[in-house]
């Protein structure tokens, strides 16, 4: 009997374990063909850029078609700020950000390219 007290308790964990390991967070896409130094968000059509969001990767850029933990952003539309590791700083422009999905910018979306 106790065994199968044991089998049900785990049956019924498992799927909460999945559930949760299931759960990346919000994280960026980085298609842009470069390695990133810099990741900022700003609310669309201001210049409120928050921190950079690379000093989330263990090596403090993100390379080209790596994913980046967003942290400390809620849902909506944001410029992003961009910068590689050559130091050209661009922009995408109004991208959405929802919670627990992956947004990606692509080297099209850059706009305002400098340096």
């Amino acid at each position: 009997m106790r065994p199968s007290i044991a089998a049900g308790c785990l049956c019924l964990l498992l799927p909460a374990v999945a559930l949760a390991a299931g759960k990346k967070g919000t994280q960026f896409w980085n298609l842009t063909g470069e390695t990133l130094s810099e990741v900022s968000l700003a609310p669309a059509g201001t210049k409120d850029f928050g921190a950079n969001q690379c000093v989330n990767d263990k090596d403090g850029t993100v390379d080209f078609d790596e994913n980046l933990r967003i942290k400390g952003v809620t849902p909506g539309r944001y410029d992003l700020r961009l910068k590689d590791v050559h130091g050209r700083t661009c922009y995408a422009r109004n991208v959405e950000v929802k919670t627990d999905e992956t947004f990606s910018v692509r080297d099209k979306d850059l706009v305002d390219c400098a340096g």
